[in-house]
Parts: C-alpha cells; sequence; structure tokens
C-alpha cells in the first residue's frame, strides 16, 4: 500500500529522512524502527572535510528554524572509509547526497563514492553550493550549469541520480526540466530559503553568516507552491519536502505532486517522528479506501 518504486528501487514507504536531519544515517538503527522510513539520505559529502560556518549557525524560529551550517562532514574519504561499513547494515535504503564547489569536485566524490562497497542505492545532489568557477553562483539557479553537472555525473553511475533544487530561483520548473532532460531519475524539492534573523535588543545578526536556509512549517506553502510547478513540468518521480510536520501535510505535498516526500526539520524534536507519520498515513489509506499512492498523486481539484 504504501511502496512506491523508481527505476528498479523498490521503497517500502514513501517517506525519507531528509539529508543534514538524521546525521549520516548510521546512527539510528536502534533507535527507531527503520522499516517504516523508506529511506536515509546521509549529510552531504563533500571532497575534503568541512568543520563548516562559525558558530552561531543554527537559529530556532516561531515556526521552523533557521541553518548555516555550511556543508560540515567528514570529507569523502573519511565517509568511505568508517561510515559506510556501518550504513551497509542499517536495514533500508540510504542514498549519499553529494556536494561541490566545482563540477570537477562532484565528479571526484562521486568517482571515489563508486568506487567503493558501498550499498547505497543513489545520489542526491546538492546543487545549492557556491559553483567558484562561474563567479560565486549556484548550480541551481542555472538551468545550463544544472543540465551540465547532471549529464556529467549521469556519465559515471548507474544508480538513482537524484537533484535536489534551490527554491531560490525565478524558474525551478525550467532548471527542473534540464536536470531531467539530462538524465536525473527524480527531483528532489524544495531545498531552504533563504532568510535571515536579528536580535531586535541589540541589533546582532542571529547567524555568523548573516544569512541561513529557512526550513519548518513556514514554507510549507511556498514549497507546495513550487512542487505543483515541477509536476507540471517534468514525467520523472518528485521527492516533496518543506516544512512537513504532519501526515496532513505528506497527503498534500502528494496531490500538489509529489511521488515521496522528506521529513527534515521535526527529526530534531522527534527521531522517530517519521515513523508516527507511517502508521498515520497507512491508517488513513485504509480509512479511505485507497489502495495506491497513485491515486494521491497530483491528485487535487481546481
Amino acid at each position: 500500500m504504501l511502496e512506491f518504486q523508481i527505476k528498479n528501487i523498490i521503497f517500502s514507504s514513501p517517506i525519507m529522512a531528509a539529508s543534514g536531519t538524521f546525521g549520516y544515517g548510521d546512527e539510528v538503527d536502534s533507535l527507531v524502527e527503520i522499516d517504516k522510513i523508506g529511506c536515509i539520505i546521509t549529510k552531504s559529502i563533500t571532497l575534503e572535510e568541512r568543520v563548516g560556518n562559525a558558530h552561531p549557525r543554527i537559529h530556532e524560529t516561531s515556526s521552523g528554524m533557521i541553518n548555516s551550517i555550511g556543508l560540515a562532514n567528514v570529507g569523502v574519504h573519511n565517509f568511505c572509509n568508517n561510515k559506510l561499513r556501518k550504513l551497509n547494515s542499517i536495514q533500508t535504503h540510504f542514498i549519499v547526497s553529494i556536494a561541490g564547489s566545482t563540477l570537477e569536485e562532484y565528479i571526484k566524490v562521486l568517482d571515489i563514492i563508486e568506487k567503493s562497497k558501498g550499498k547505497h542505492i543513489g545520489y542526491e545532489i546538492n546543487v545549492s553550493c557556491p559553483n567558484v568557477k562561474e563567479g560565486g553562483m549556484e548550480f541551481g539557479v542555472n538551468s545550463d550549469t544544472a543540465y551540465k553537472l547532471t549529464a556529467e555525473l549521469r556519465k559515471r553511475t548507474d544508480k538513482l541520480l537524484v537533484v535536489k533544487l534551490s527554491p531560490n530561483v525565478t524558474n525551478i520548473e525550467e532548471i527542473a526540466l534540464s536536470t531531467e532532460s539530462a538524465g536525473a531519475d527524480a527531483i528532489s524539492a524544495v531545498n531552504t530559503f533563504s532568510g535571515m534573523a536579528i536580535d531586535y535588543k541589540t541589533g546582532k545578526f542571529m547567524l555568523s553568516t548573516k544569512f541561513g536556509g529557512v526550513s519548518g512549517p513556514a514554507i510549507k506553502p511556498l514549497a507546495l507552491a513550487k512542487i505543483y510547478k515541477i509536476y507540471n513540468q517534468v514525467k520523472i518521480p518528485i521527492i516533496g519536502m518543506g516544512g512537513i510536520s504532519s501526515f496532513e501535510d505528506i497527503i498534500e505535498f502528494m496531490r500538489s505532486g509529489s511521488s515521496m516526500v522528506q521529513v527534515g526539520t521535526l527529526n530534531y524534536r522527534n527521531p522517530r517522528i517519521i515513523c508516527d507519520f507511517y502508521d498515520q498515513l497507512k491508517k488513513f489509506l485504509i480509512k479511505s479506501n485507497i489502495k495506491s499512492l497513485d491515486q494521491l498523486i497530483g491528485n487535487c481539484n481546481e
């Protein structure tokens, strides 16, 4: 009832744990009912180890959070040598998120992981990182660079290739279409919205970088609009995210065009929230006599 398939991969649940919100994914197997999580996305892995941005880099808001972690991670070699072994033993699918500052870095990271003995089913390509060679642009705000990156990575792997799009663009559906044309198997959307916070007493910025990524319930209406626009342009599955805080939200994302979803911010509050959503969603489908998730995907009435 809750299964969904992308290419040759069958997911037991449509609910994934979003990148960066479940650590690397190797720590939670004994804490939750792992089979109710359709897939875990690892932290974004870069070529070299990154300590991330200076503190403070997380600020809680009244309806979510703003973060500026800065892709802190152990680096690809350390990841392959120490994290993959543990990840290989978890009892659900996992996808490796990768990031880079240049096209060459993305390629090197993927090539190194491809040569490892990981049981990952694919890669989520984080295209919201600074592209140094393009004058500080992000890969994800330009359809041409997004196409080139996706096409180059597609040549190097037969595993699932999921491109994670930034919402901070004028025309997200155009970029989604370009990545589909380049060989992406799915789109995950949306990443965080740009925002900032200020201490009203002192005038100080709450994040060391001034700006950060806004996530949590506040962005849900914005994310739904982006999903709907993408759904009406591409044929590949969409993995929706952005402010999901209930099973009802999951259904809204599916009706807007998502085939699967990712839950992020709420994992910090309750690491087993995805398992709760799984149970609630299954109960709703049975009660509503809905036999398959396909009956929900894109099913909204004007």
